[in-house]
């Protein structure tokens, strides 16, 4: 389903979408069709499953849609809409492990119609493994990761979505990325906490899909 194009809030939701035109704020339409793919990465790893991705955004989506007029006043509505989703994943995580077992990290599932996570995850069974992974790590610490490396956001901006501490995303990152690397071979490199000044020069080796980040200065 492609959510900028079959999203149509109005005929369930009374036009709500409209609430901003004119004032300069951006209308609900277009924060959907230039938002959506993002926010559907971010769930589809939040889920582990195309369907419930769908899920998830269409309803963080319907959220936001009732109450549009103060979301796009906001200073920073992206990061609203994105906790939004995050508290909603969550939510439904704390369900889902109370009724179902994790899956097993040798079971498979049909990957026919797995969304593209990024061009660097050039397998279907390389995303799913990371996917599955992705799952096994506690909520805030999934979270930290998703927030990262597929929103591609900075340790401050994590702490302020989540609202925890700089030090805390930093912990969590760290953890949750040594957890992913036991499960996932393609995950390889340095730990994505900053150096310390007198660190020795880092050896070169293979790089994952998180390598290009985790060099960067937060």
């Amino acid at each position: 389903m492609d959510l900028a194009t079959e999203w149509k809030p109005g005929a369930a939701l009374g036009g709500a979408e409209s609430a901003g035109a004119g004032s300069g704020e951006m209308d609900f339409p277009l924060f959907v069709a230039t938002r959506s793919a993002s926010l559907f990465r971010g769930a589809l790893v939040l889920t582990g499953n195309r369907e419930a991705a769908e899920d998830l955004v269409q309803e963080t989506l319907e959220r936001v849609c009732r109450k549009w007029r103060t979301v796009a006043a906001k200073d920073a509505p992206d990061a609203y809409v994105r906790r939004i989703m995050v508290n909603l994943a969550n939510d439904r995580w704390r369900r889902f492990r109370r009724l179902v077992p994790l899956v097993p990290s040798g079971a498979h599932q049909d990957t026919g119609d797995r969304a593209a996570l990024g061009d660097e995850y050039g397998r279907v069974d390389s995303r799913d493994q990371l996917v599955r992974a992705l799952q096994s790590l506690p909520m805030r610490m999934r979270t930290v990761v998703v927030l990262r490396y597929f929103h591609d956001l900075s340790d401050a901006e994590i702490a302020a979505d989540l609202r925890i501490s700089p030090s805390t995303v930093r912990s969590q990152l760290a953890r949750g990325i040594d957890k992913l690397r036991s499960q996932f071979s393609a995950l390889s490199g340095p730990s994505p906490s900053p150096p310390s000044p007198t660190a020795s020069p880092q050896q070169p080796g293979p790089t994952g899909p998180t390598g290009p980040k985790e060099g960067r200065t937060r």
